[in-house]
């Protein structure tokens, strides 16, 4: 119950008079800095531990975060998300400052969307839900298997199964798309969610994404976690990333073509590389000894080039590169998607899946069904999970 008090202490304050502003996290912000920026002691990042202070890097560009402050100017509250599940909570209490990492509260809620096609699925799917994300996400998903301008025609049918997660009452982070299907010249062709991935209805990895290994590592220190919430110790401490440790100096190669979005000093993870390469997919290589000359920000980097070297930096007990794998701003296990070839499904993963996939095929099939388009060109349904 503790999460959802701290939720109700930052609403309860806010409506007795304190000032609320929902804001947006920088380029350039960190958490020392933000401290510095609100008055606010900088013991509470120094007393941090080395894995918190890590923690701390994960906030990222553009995420809205909330600051709560007295008539004043004092800040009372801040919420700062690193993650979809977790966020820095720094709070007034007996006139003292404290910092910690809380789970994020949200509610989530299944939509159901399908629509007869006017202008494009991007702009339809635009008009009739407000939500630019999630018309990004749907082009994105189907850009390898279907040519929308060649093959769709005005009324072909669309119909989606997503969840959006809410805070606050707003939209928060990223909508997942469990299931899809566009006609096109009366065919159908699925698309379903499963493993951080889209398959078909067989079972095949439709929108696969390989990476190589970017350093040649002697052991793993650390694996990947989205941690859980301790209910006695009352923290919850994920490490997005997995730490590859190698000796000083060993080169460090992109992991696959991209555009550097990042290139500097963050933290607790010292010296940082971040790479874009499309499919919603960013790379993040941590606690490098220095960056090459011609990894900086804008420059496009190839499979396999050399962008950096093992080191220590930041809050690093010794010589590693952290490695982080984020799709849709959400950390993945950067060893799932480190293959050397497509990726099928088999075995009782494949049950598994078959099984959903049927159950979600019905559902979409009924929604093209049920309604009529004579009437109206789309239809949203909204019900709440939690």
């Amino acid at each position: 119950m503790k999460k959802y008090f701290f939720v109700f202490l930052f609403i309860l304050t806010f409506c007795f008079g304190a000032v609320g502003e929902r804001l947006v996290w920088n380029s350039g912000l960190s958490l020392l800095a933000f401290l510095e920026q609100n008055k606010l002691p900088l013991r509470l990042y120094y007393n941090l531990s080395n894995t918190d202070k890590e923690l701390a890097s994960e906030v990222r560009v553009g995420s809205v975060y909330y600051l709560l402050k007295n008539a004043d100017g004092m800040v009372l509250q801040a919420l700062i998300p690193i993650s979809e599940d977790v966020q820095i909570h720094i709070y007034l209490k007996n006139r003292e400052y404290f910092l910690d990492f809380i789970p994020i509260v949200y509610t989530t809620h299944k939509k159901t969307l399908v629509l007869a096609v006017q202008k494009s699925p991007y702009q339809d799917i635009l008009e009739y839900t407000g939500d630019v994300v999630l018309a990004n996400e749907f082009v994105n998903i189907y850009r390898k298997s279907i040519d929308f301008k060649k093959f769709m025609l005005k009324n072909d049918k669309i119909a989606m199964i997503y969840t959006r997660k809410y805070r606050l009452g707003r939209a928060f982070w990223v909508p997942e798309i469990k299931a899809a299907v566009v006609e096109t010249h009366k065919k159908s062709n699925y698309l379903f969610g499963y493993n951080e991935s889209f398959y078909d209805l067989s079972g095949r990895e439709v929108m696969g994404f390989l990476l190589d290994m970017p350093v040649k590592y002697t052991r793993i220190s650390s694996r990947f976690s989205y941690g859980r919430f301790h209910p006695v110790l009352k923290k919850t401490r994920p490490h997005y990333g997995v730490d590859l440790a190698a000796p000083h100096g060993t080169a460090i190669k992109a992991a696959a073509s991209g555009k550097i979005i990042y290139s500097g000093y963050r933290g607790g993870y010292g010296n940082v590389v971040e790479i874009a390469h499309g499919d919603g997919i960013r790379t993040l290589y941590a606690h490098m000894s220095k960056r090459d000359a011609k990894a900086r920000v804008g420059a496009m980097i190839k499979k396999g080039q050399i962008i950096g070297r093992v080191g220590s930096t930041g809050m690093s007990t010794g010589p590693h590169l952290h490695f982080g794998v984020y799709k849709n701003s959400r950390p993945i296990d950067p060893m799932g998607i480190v293959r050397t070839a497509k990726n099928e499904l088999k075995g009782n993963k494949k049950r598994e899946f078959i099984n959903l996939a049927k159950s979600l095929q019905t559902e979409l099939d009924r929604l093209r069904e049920v309604y009529d388009f004579e009437v109206q060109k789309a239809y949203l349904e909204t019900e709440a999970l939690d």
